[in-house]
């Protein structure tokens, strides 16, 4: 038995059990600082790999640009390690486990999220395209010796659809970071890192759509044949323009020739519409849609367009071709910019300068002759289709030419196979009608001719849309506005050959410009009123495929113009989608502008 009293054996007892407390706690105080430290240096460690690995990113883009493959191939392996790098050092127990820390573990779990994204990129899109890229550059769509080497398209496909695949996801898990509560600079970097994804995954996808196009469209599987329309913009048409003359574009093992080509004038009038039309169509463009060739891009829809264009050329030909193509003069003019100057056999020498004023004014003061126009409109598009067959342009401004042109609605393609249609569907070469989503609402406008003349080519066009959320329900009010203005000479009368002006065969003044304006609206919108030049005006109303429409006609004198405004109800559910709108493009086109009104008069002149 102890010789020490109870009382102090008691604080023997506890003070023996104090001081393993306090070590305990020491230790775990010393467990935090190291885990703190073990965590800060490893973070700053993956900082540096990932700003190496975006350092990768720009030089990666330089060197694609300036054709360097091999030097590309080496960029993608060193992003792949750092990227690699940066995952695995975020990826520990350690940084698990403070990821769950108040405050700071909000950044740890964003920065390791960030850090399995660039990892995932590097590894399934970067690395698998840059490992095929040597044989896949612009220059591979040049052909050489008369035909586009395929093969190298064709062996890019799984890594191109792969990298797809894998910045679609990478986009979705770039928007689910929660930076609700990180700080300032890693907000930024996620920021930065989804925008940066955004515009990848959206550029990919159109590549990856080309890539697994092209080759069958240029015939690797067999010949293929194609409609190709060349569309007058001096006459308007919703889709573009007066397809004035069409041609038959052959392919054949990336082989492209260019055939048979004939005036839109030659087709129709059929006594019924070649294909059914639907009510809609027929109320707002009238069933000469179905009747003549140079109407069937009187609706937007250019499925519809390219359909009946298909029956018509099989009806005269009896071909049944695989496809239709449209385009423009000003997208022979960016062409140009690639090909060069191309010699005419009028003489003319063709220029990326000239081609829109020589093809869609010029012509007809030279030629008073519609078939003798037709002919040389014909044999300008088919010079330049020679040159661009024999591989004579620069690759980088062809790609670039096309991108501009389909950017601006002046390049459609349709295929008549369905599985290659569905790969064209949603693109900017597709021709659809306007689409409302959680990222955009689209509005359109399209004009159609109404002086039965060649006076659009002095027609001026601007669009401009906004929208604002002005009713306690959440639905938005969208307004679109277009200024239209006569640009013609004030004796466009008599300065102007008659076959411009149409002489008033059609009921319309020498000199004066009359239009039809159809504006659309997404599907599920409401109209709510129209106004020209700030005053309440009556519109045809009319859906088209469920699409609220309105359309004006408008008569204008040389030197005038008007404005005309159209108001629309949104759904609530994309009330905080920003607004885009599209157009008809004329012989200039311009980007749709913002625009703001007062809610309680959406229609008033700004």
């Amino acid at each position: 038995m102890s010789d020490l009293p109870e009382s102090r054996r008691t604080a023997a007892h506890r003070g023996s059990r104090a001081r393993i407390v306090l070590w305990i706690v020491l230790a775990l105080v010393l467990l935090l600082i190291l885990a703190v430290a073990w965590v800060g240096v490893r973070g700053a460690l993956a900082k540096g790999h990932l700003e190496r690995a975006v350092g990768d990113v720009d030089t990666l883009r330089s060197q694609l640009t300036g054709g360097d493959t091999a030097a590309a191939q080496k960029t993608a392996k060193h992003l792949e390690r750092e990227a690699g790098a940066a995952r695995s050092l975020t990826g520990d127990p350690i940084w698990g486990a403070s990821q769950n820390v108040p405050f700071f573990g909000a950044n740890l779990r964003a920065v390791r999220q960030v850090s399995v994204v660039v990892d995932d990129v590097a590894r399934n899109a970067v690395t698998p395209v840059a490992d095929v890229i040597g044989g896949l550059g612009t220059d591979s769509f040049a052909p050489k010796n008369g035909k586009v080497d395929l093969q190298p398209i064709v062996d890019a496909q799984p890594a191109v659809a792969k990298a797809t695949t894998t910045l679609a996801r990478a986009d979705r898990d770039a928007d689910a970071i929660d930076t609700s509560d990180t700080l300032s600079p890693v907000t930024t970097a996620v920021a930065e890192l989804r925008n940066a994804l955004s515009s990848a995954s959206a550029q990919v996808t159109t590549a990856n759509r080309v890539v697994q196009l092209a080759p069958a469209m240029l015939g690797n599987d067999g010949e293929r044949n194609y409609l190709l329309l060349f569309q007058n913009n001096a006459e308007l048409r919703a889709g573009g323009g007066i397809p004035g003359a069409v041609a038959l574009l052959q392919t054949d093992d990336g082989a492209i020739h260019l055939q048979n080509q004939t005036s839109g004038g030659s087709f129709g009038p059929y006594a019924q519409p070649i294909l059914p039309l639907t009510p809609d169509t027929t109320g707002l463009y009238g069933s000469i849609t179905g009747k003549y060739m140079q109407d069937v891009t009187l609706t937007p829809r250019f499925d519809v367009s390219a359909k009946l264009a298909r029956a018509m050329w099989k009806q005269k030909f009896g071909e049944q071709v695989d496809g239709v193509l449209a385009m423009d003069p000003v997208t022979l003019s960016y062409i140009l910019e690639a090909t060069g100057p191309v010699k005419l056999p009028t003489g003319d020498t063709l220029t990326s300068d000239n081609a829109v004023k020589l093809l869609l004014s010029d012509v007809y003061a030279r030629y008073s002759d519609p078939v003798v126009q037709d002919a040389f409109f014909a044999s300008a598009a088919s010079a330049v289709f020679d040159k661009v067959a024999s591989g004579d342009f620069d690759p980088q401004q062809f790609v670039s030419a096309l991108s501009q042109s389909s950017g601006e609605d002046r390049l459609r393609l349709w295929s008549a196979d369905r599985a290659e249609q569905r790969r064209i569907s949603g693109t900017a070469v597709a021709g659809e009608l306007p689409t409302e989503s959680a990222s955009s609402r689209e509005f359109a406008v399209y004009l159609n001719d109404g002086t039965g003349s060649k006076m659009d080519y002095y027609l001026e066009k601007t669009v401009s849309v906004g929208s604002s959320v002005c009713r306690k329900d959440g639905r938005p009010t969208s307004v679109v506005e277009v200024t239209i203005k006569n640009t013609a000479p004030a004796d466009a009368a008599t300065s102007l050959p008659e076959y411009v002006t149409g002489g008033g065969d059609f009921g319309v003044e020498p000199g004066k410009i009359k239009t039809l304006i159809a504006t659309y609206a997404p599907e599920g919108a409401i109209f709510l009123g129209a106004a020209k030049d700030g005053k309440t005006t009556a519109v045809q109303t009319a859906t088209d495929g469920g699409h609220p429409v309105a359309q004006l006609q408008t008569l204008l004198a040389p030197g005038q113009s008007l404005t005309y405004r159209v108001a629309f109800l949104g759904e609530s559910k994309y009330a905080k989608a920003p607004v885009q709108a599209s157009s008809t493009p004329g012989v200039r086109q311009s980007e749709a502008r913002p625009i703001a009104f007062e809610c309680d008069q959406p229609l008033a002149a700004g």
